[in-house]
């Protein structure tokens, strides 16, 4: 099989392309044939070295994919060849990455695709979408009528979390950089839409809290989270959600965090287990279904320009490029 893999970490340009032995489908795996693979943030620290994760090369890198399954194990139960699927969490403890023609899957870690969605949008809105499903429902227990704040409507995780948080029936409030990219994150679904070079965007954001009393769930996904500013404007028993800013030590106002019973929760991914992925998953499916969100997809290359689609993808989580808007995918 042709694969995305590196024979050693380090910058993008190190992704090679080249054939691979293609792998096969044991016991509780599917085999899938890979149409689309997803980049995010996660695989460029990996390639580079950033996280300290024991891998072994080469090294295909890549969590998302959507595909059609090739071949089933023989204690497989759920699917059979020739379903439509998309997954995630993929690259990680020992499996293979997604940026190759064939992955062998547990099938603990597979949905099934719906019939109006394509394999595009099922590999760009599988990790974000399960992040954000995650974020809000499993450890920001939102509720119907909630106020919900998050940086960047229209990033990757950001246009997910939005999405989500009006199909539960939220209020949502978010931030973005030009006009273009407000009125998307307002299609999107968002109540209020704020520009965040703005001199009075903490006015603007109060305001709006004035009629609601203030932020319930606060979704940071800035790399260095101001966190003084974001507890003065919690609402009691809100909740702030983290999930980025791995070297950040924000100052933390200790005395108004607790007199308003906050609660600040961090969280990745990859440390919710497949029966808790699976019922993000298939809400998705059924919101999809329902028309209640769309994943934003920002550029699609094919997979002779791996390299090319992580040096994008760091301009625009390590450096100040913001060229980007949505999701990076890779067809195969």
């Amino acid at each position: 099989m042709q694969a995305a893999f590196i024979d050693k970490q380090g910058d993008p340009s190190l992704l090679q392309v080249g054939a691979l032995p293609t792998p096969e489908s044991s016991n509780g795996e599917v085999l899938v044939r890979i149409s689309v693979s997803g980049v995010n943030p996660i695989d460029t620290y990996i390639r580079s070295g950033a996280i300290p994760l024991p891998i072994e090369f080469p090294y295909v890198p890549g969590c998302d994919f959507s595909g059609t399954v090739e071949s089933v194990g023989s204690e497989v139960k759920r699917f059979r060849v020739g379903d439509r699927v998309w997954g995630s969490n993929q690259s990680l403890f020992g499996r293979q990455g997604t940026l190759a023609e064939f992955v062998a899957v547990d099938e603990d870690w597979v949905y099934q695709t719906p019939s109006g969605m394509s394999d595009v949008q099922a590999a760009a809105g599988a990790l974000t979408g399960i992040t954000a499903h995650l974020g809000l429902f499993l450890h920001g227990q939102l509720k119907p009528g909630e106020v919900v704040f998050v940086n960047g409507g229209t990033g990757g995780v950001g246009s997910m979390v939005v999405q989500f948080a009006k199909a539960a029936q939220a209020k949502v409030i978010t931030t973005a950089g030009t006009d273009e990219k407000r009125k998307f994150a307002s299609d999107l679904g968002a109540d209020l839409v704020l520009d965040y070079n703005s001199e009075t965007l903490d006015a603007e954001i109060q305001a709006f809290c004035e009629e609601h009393g203030g932020i319930d769930l606060w979704w940071e996904t800035q790399r260095e989270p101001t966190l003084p500013r974001t507890i003065g404007m919690m609402k009691k028993r809100g909740r702030i959600i983290l999930m980025a800013g791995r070297a950040a030590e924000p100052q933390f106002p200790l005395g108004q965090f607790y007199v308003n019973d906050l609660r600040m929760i961090g969280f990745a991914m990859f440390n919710a287990s497949p029966e808790e992925q699976r019922q993000c998953a298939e809400e998705m499916n059924r919101w999809f279904e329902m028309g209640l969100w769309k994943p934003v997809i920002g550029k699609t290359l094919p997979l002779s320009e791996a390299a090319q689609a992580h040096q994008l993808q760091e301009e625009n989580t390590l450096g100040d490029a913001h060229s980007l808007t949505g999701k990076i995918v890779v067809e195969l």
